[in-house]
C-alpha cells in the first residue's frame, strides 16, 4: 500500500511510502514522532487503525468520540444493538474481551442453525480461536479457557482458574495486541504506539512476528524507543523524525538509508539522541572505560564497542553517512604499544589516542592522583612523589618484558607493510622474506627501546613511562590507593569517579583538564552539547606543578592539541 507522509518543514514535496510491511519512527523525545502519528492516522483516514497497550488498559476516556472502525466503535454498535452488553466495559481491553466473546457466540449460533437446516457447513474458525492460539504459542504453559460465557486462565499442572483481573499488565498486552489487530480494516495501516510497554523484551520479536502474520494484508507503523526492536523487523523503511514545527503542522524528517556496517540497533540508538556520538572500547557493564568516558565528555553520547577494531570501523562508517543524519561522530581507543606515525594516523581519521598506554594508566596521571590525594586531605606532592617511586620502580623490574613486548608488536606492522605486495610467484615471496629479519633488524630495535626505557627511569620521567607501560597492575601495586587513605584499588577508581561527578568542582575539572590534555584535545576542539546543554566543559587551566623530586612532563609529552576531524 502506498502511504503518504506528513509535510516536511523545508517545503519539499511529502514522500510517499511504498511496498513496506513495516515503518518504524525513531527520534529523541520530543522531537515530535506522537504528533507524527497522529498526522499519519488523519492522512490515511478509515484505512487507519490505531493500537496501544497503554491506553487500552488505563487511558480510555469516556467523553471522546470513538473513531470509525476502532474497536471503541466496535463496541458502541454491538452495545447498542445487543440489550445483554451493558457500559461496565471501562477500558478498551475490557471492550475487547466482550467484542470477541459476543463474536464468538454470534458464530457458534449461526452455526447451530444451519445444522438444524440440514446445511453441511464447517466448524467455525472465530477472532477469539486465533487469540487463543497466538497467545499460547507466546505463553505456551499458559491455558485460556471458555467457561460459562467468560474467559479464564490458568497455567499448565495447576487447576486454579482465574479471570483477566489477575493478568499481569505483559499478558493483558499480548492478549490485547493479538485481538485487536483482528479488528484493522483490510489493507490498513495499523499504528502501534510504543510496542514494547509491558513485554519482555526476549518476546518481542516472537509476539509482532507472530502478529504481523496475522494481517499480511497490512502495514505496520511502529512509534517506538526499542531500537532493538526496530533492528528486527525484516521489511522495515526507517524514518528518523528530528524536530516538529507547531506553528506550521510541519516535521524535519528523514527517510533513512541503510547503515551499512554499524549495528543496526546501535545506529538507530544514536539517531535517536540528539548528540554527537564518542565510540569507546570495552562494554558497558565492567569496563573503566565506559564509566569514565561519559563523566569527561557530557557533550557527547558515548558507546561501548568491545574492540578497538570495532571502534574504529563504526568511526569510519557513522562519519561516511554524516551528510546524512548530520552528527560528529569520534572515537578512543588505548595507545597499547602504537609507534607514533600509527598514532598521528588515527587521529587524522577522527579516533582519539591517549598520551597513555592504556585507560588504567588515565587514572595515574599526575593531575588525577593529585585530585584525589586533595580531596582526601593528603599532601598531594607527598603522594604523587611516593606514586612516582612504585611507578618507575615497577617499570625497572618490567623493562625488559614491555620492550619485548613492543618490538613485537613493531616487528608485527613492519611484516605485514613489507609482504602486503604483489609477487611474481612464491619464488619471489620465499627470497623476500629470507632478508626480512636482517632488514627489520628486531634486535636493533630491542637495544634502542630498552635504552629508551632506561632513559625514561634515570630521568624520572614520569609521563613517559605512562606513554610505554602496559600493566593492568599498576593502580593496585604503586599503592595509590592506601596513600590517599583508601583500602583498595577499586575505591580509588570509585572515588575519581565520584569527584568528576561533581562537575563544576576545581578537583573534577583537574581531573578532567589532565585526561583531555593526555587524548591531545581541549575544551574548543569539542562540540557544544546540543541543542540545550545540561553540563558544559570546563576550559583548560594550568597543570598542578610537579614536586620537586619529579620534573614535570615536558611539551615532547603530550600530543598535539588539534581537532581530530
Amino acid at each position: 500500500m502506498e502511504i503518504s507522509l506528513p509535510p516536511r518543514i523545508d517545503g519539499q514535496p511529502s514522500p510517499v511510502v511504498t511496498l513496506s510491511r513495516q515503518i518504524t519512527l525513531i527520534g529523541a523525545n520530543g522531537s515530535g514522532k506522537s504528533r507524527f502519528c497522529n498526522q499519519l492516522m488523519n492522512i490515511m483516514g478509515d484505512r487507519a487503525f490505531r493500537v496501544s497497550a497503554l491506553k487500552a488498559m488505563f487511558g480510555t476516556d469516556e467523553n471522546e468520540k470513538p473513531r470509525p472502525g476502532s474497536v471503541a466503535a466496535i463496541f458502541e454498535r454491538y452495545r447498542h444493538a445487543m440489550v445483554h452488553i451493558t457500559n461496565t466495559a471501562s477500558t478498551e481491553f475490557d471492550r475487547l474481551s466482550y467484542i470477541m466473546l459476543v463474536e464468538e457466540f454470534h458464530e457458534l449460533m449461526a452455526y447451530k442453525t444451519r445444522l438444524l437446516m440440514g446445511d453441511d457447513v464447517k466448524f467455525p474458525h472465530t477472532k477469539l480461536d486465533t487469540m487463543v492460539r497466538v497467545w499460547q504459542e507466546v505463553f505456551p504453559k499458559n491455558k485460556i479457557l471458555r467457561e460459562k460465557g467468560q474467559l479464564l486462565f490458568t497455567n499448565e499442572g495447576s487447576s486454579d482458574k482465574y479471570s483477566s483481573l489477575r493478568l499481569s499488565d505483559g499478558e493483558k498486552a499480548v492478549f490485547y495486541y493479538i485481538g485487536a489487530v483482528q479488528y484493522a480494516p483490510r489493507d490498513c495501516m495499523i499504528v502501534v504506539d510504543d510496542p514494547e510497554t509491558f513485554i519482555h523484551r526476549s518476546m518481542m520479536q516472537t509476539l509482532w512476528n507472530a502478529i504481523e502474520e496475522l494481517r499480511p494484508d497490512c502495514t505496520f507503523v511502529y512509534n517506538t524507543h526499542d531500537v532493538e526492536f526496530a533492528a528486527s523487523r525484516v521489511d522495515n523503511q526507517l524514518i528518523w523524525i528530528k524536530a516538529f514545527d507547531p506553528e506550521n503542522a510541519a516535521w524535519d524528517y528523514e527517510v533513512m538509508a541503510s547503515s551499512q556496517h554499524i549495528a543496526d540497533g546501535l545506529y538507530l540508538d544514536l539517531l535517536g539522541g540528539r548528540k554527537p556520538v564518542l565510540f569507546i572500547e570495552g562494554d558497558d557493564v565492567h569496563s573503566i572505560d565506559s564509566r569514565l568516558y561519559p563523566l569527561i565528555f557530557p557533550e557527547y553520547t558515548v558507546r561501548p564497542l568491545g574492540s578497538c577494531d570495532k571502534v574504529i570501523e563504526s568511526v569510519r562508517t557513522f562519519n561516511d553517512l554524516r551528510t546524512f543524519h548530520h552528527l560528529d561522530s569520534r572515537g578512543i581507543v588505548d595507545r597499547d604499544r602504537r609507534s607514533e606515525p600509527e598514532v598521528e594516523y588515527l587521529r587524522k581519521k577522527s579516533i582519539l589516542v591517549p598520551n597513555v598506554a592504556e585507560i588504567e594508566n588515565m587514572l595515574m596521571l599526575e593531575g588525577v592522583v593529585r585530585a584525589v590525594a586533595t580531596s582526601r586531605r593528603r599532601n598531594s606532592n607527598e603522594v604523587f612523589g611516593k606514586v612516582c617511586a612504585a611507578v618507575f620502580g615497577l617499570f625497572k623490574r618490567e623493562l625488559k618484558n614491555q620492550a619485548l613486548e613492543h618490538v613485537r608488536h613493531r616487528v608485527k606492522r613492519l611484516v605485514e607493510k613489507r609482504i602486503d605486495m604483489k609477487f611474481r610467484n612464491i619464488g619471489a615471496l620465499e627470497n623476500h622474506m629470507v632478508d626480512l629479519v636482517e632488514e627489520i633488524n628486531p634486535h636493533g630495535i630491542y637495544e634502542d627501546m630498552c635504552r629508551d626505557f632506561h632513559n625514561y627511569v634515570n630521568n624520572r620521567d614520569y609521563s613517559s613511562v605512562l606513554r610505554v607501560f602496559n600493566y593492568k597492575k599498576m593502580i593496585g601495586e604503586s599503592n595509590v590507593a592506601t596513600l590517599c587513605g583508601m583500602k583498595s584499588k577499586d575505591e580509588y577508581i570509585r572515588a575519581v569517579l565520584n569527584l568528576l561527578k561533581q562537575q563544576d568542582s576545581p578537583l573534577a575539572k583537574q581531573i578532567r583538564n589532565a585526561i583531555k590534555a593526555s587524548l591531545g584535545v581541549t575544551d574548543e576542539d569539542m562540540p557544544a552539547a546540543a541543542p540545550t546543554p545540561t553540563t558544559t566543559s570546563t576550559p583548560a587551566s594550568t597543570p598542578a606543578p610537579a614536586p620537586t623530586s619529579t620534573p614535570a612532563p615536558t611539551q615532547n609529552d603530550q600530543p598535539p592539541a588539534e581537532s581530530a576531524d
